[in-house]
């Protein structure tokens, strides 16, 4: 195989089917494709029906090229990451692994076209961040919720509209922002930099106003990124956790039991927002996100600085928090159950407390006059009459 025949399999995997996300090459398995969470078969000429040992490791090794950094890190540590372009067509951030003495590749597609919030769909209040002069900005989710994509979203608004400088650092880059109002510095994991807590040390002597960090993966990236933030710094990055108390748990996990209390302070005064997101399938087909939004205000404040406690919750005071923008992931899923984008399974399967979920649930269905219980045929029992009960009819 050469490289104009890995290009091909490619091209052909990305037509195969609408929505594709993800191309999968594993040994034993016909080339795959991902589309609105789910894997098909993709048929190329001559017919793959299982990849061998050999075409997958070929597949791998031309994607990588003659990358000395990455075939290290393949044998170093099992993996890398990179990031694919074809021709103009598409780019994709590849991750290729070794799995029983095999090659694994996978490719996700990146989208071209720089992502907006209105076209995103993302709750309003995703507006009002792009206005943060300094602090923290955390984006939260499982691999593969789209993260990076409400991300890109959020520093387009911003090169919109602020004449800032803004530097990324990416593991590897997946959107190319051009310049308009702000200038833009991208920065690519092993390309331009070792590790995320040293292109966030440098990037505070590079003089930008806003910083983006792929992935805060160790307790001195978070030192580092709560630095930044408060030095003025807007600091925008992700972390793979469920919800909003988890993510600031996650955050204070980080660190030594006998710092926390410190690190709850600079919390307080750094974090501005947590958004944390999950995607979900779609009535009509392929997936809609749900959010959970996070603001600090007073009484988070005294959450994180104090822990959970009865009736001070995390979930409690989001729920109560509607009015600055605020969210539950139980309260927006509801609201896509009233459009009529989710169905109450999926509803009841995503959503973080099920009775909570459950209530809001018959209430909408008694609002639109449909039963709420399964039981029938109920009937009320009269007095004993002769030994026996007779119900009334």
């Amino acid at each position: 195989m050469k490289q104009p025949e890995i290009d091909y399999w490619i091209n052909t995997m990305l037509e195969s089917a609408s929505n594709v996300s993800d191309l999968n090459i594993t040994v034993g398995r016909p080339l795959q494709v991902e589309s609105s969470g789910f894997l098909s078969p993709a048929t190329v000429t001559p017919d793959v029906p299982e990849i061998t040992p050999f075409q997958a490791e070929v597949f791998a090794l031309n994607v990588i090229g003659n990358n000395k950094r990455l075939l290290d890190s393949l044998a170093a540590t099992g993996s890398c990451d990179l990031s694919y372009w074809l021709g103009n067509k598409a780019r994709f951030r590849v991750n290729v692994f070794s799995q029983k003495e095999n090659l694994s590749t996978v490719l996700r597609k990146l989208p071209t076209e720089i992502p907006t919030i209105s076209g995103l769909d993302l709750p309003n209040v995703m507006n009002k961040m792009s206005d943060e002069l300094n602090g923290m900005i955390l984006v939260t989710g499982a691999t593969g919720s789209g993260k990076s994509t409400t991300l890109a979203a959020l520093l387009h608004k911003i090169n919109r509209e602020r004449a800032v400088h803004v530097v990324t650092l990416e593991d590897p880059i997946e959107f190319v922002h051009p310049h308009h109002k702000a200038t833009f510095n991208q920065r690519e994991l092993g390309n331009d930099f070792d590790t995320f807590a040293n292109g966030l040390r440098a990037a505070l002597r590079q003089a930008p106003k806003v910083i983006l960090v792929g992935e805060m993966r160790d307790r001195e990236s978070m030192e580092i990124g709560l630095t930044a933030a408060e030095t003025g710094h807007l600091v925008l990055s992700t972390l793979h956790t469920v919800d909003a108390g988890s993510t600031i748990n996650r955050c204070l996990g980080m660190f030594e039991h006998d710092e926390q209390p410190q690190i709850r302070n600079r919390l307080v005064d750094t974090l501005r927002w947590v958004v944390c997101q999950r995607l979900m399938p779609k009535v009509s087909g392929g997936r809609v996100a749900a959010f959970e939004v996070l603001g600090m205000n007073l009484r988070i404040r005294e959450v994180v600085l104090n822990g959970e406690s009865e009736g001070k919750t995390f979930y409690e005071i989001i729920e109560d928090g509607t009015a600055m923008g605020m969210t539950t992931f139980d309260q927006y899923i509801l609201g896509l159950f009233e459009k009529g984008l989710v169905t109450e399974q999926t509803a009841m399967g995503y959503c973080s407390r099920q009775s909570a979920m459950g209530r809001g649930l018959d209430k909408l269905k008694a609002i639109r006059g449909e039963s709420t219980t399964g039981i029938s045929g109920l009937a009320m029992e009269e007095e004993m009459k002769d030994g026996r009960y007779d119900a009334f009819s």
